[in-house]
């Protein structure tokens, strides 16, 4: 049985420039949020970044105010153990329950014990009951 849950993630939509990123993680940290997982994406002229946060709430309205677009998305969040082909593992069990991964973004430090994954899915409600064995 795995550490599966669902969470919101917040995602913002900016004119890609230099410094937005820098813009978006200042405002966070000047009010004491930690970031617990970032995907920036730049794509034409659209810089998109995804984040997960110790408090969603207050981030969420933080960018808001500050002027940033602001959407909110359910992510599967999953706590693996680090060991060579686990993810794998995952990845074709998901599969088998016809789950297709649509995006996913993971860090695990070089001699953790564990590693954090954040991905959508198919059916992100189905894929948790399934990592958490249920």
């Amino acid at each position: 049985m795995l550490d599966a849950r669902l969470q919101r993630e917040i995602v913002v939509r900016a004119e890609d420039r230099v410094g937005v990123f820098a813009e978006v993680s200042r405002l966070l940290g000047d009010m004491g949020i930690d970031l617990l997982s970032v995907m920036v994406q730049a794509c034409d002229e659209t810089a998109t970044i995804h984040l997960v946060t110790t408090s969603q709430s207050y981030a969420r309205e933080a960018l808001k105010d500050a002027g940033f677009p602001v959407e909110e998305r359910d992510v599967v969040v999953v706590e693996l153990p680090h060991h060579p082909g686990f993810l794998c593992r995952i990845a074709e069990a998901l599969a088998r329950k016809e789950i297709s991964v649509t995006r996913l973004h993971a860090t695990v430090p070089e001699d953790g014990a564990t590693g954090v994954i954040v991905f959508t899915c198919s059916n992100n409600a189905r894929a948790v009951q399934m990592l958490r064995g249920r």
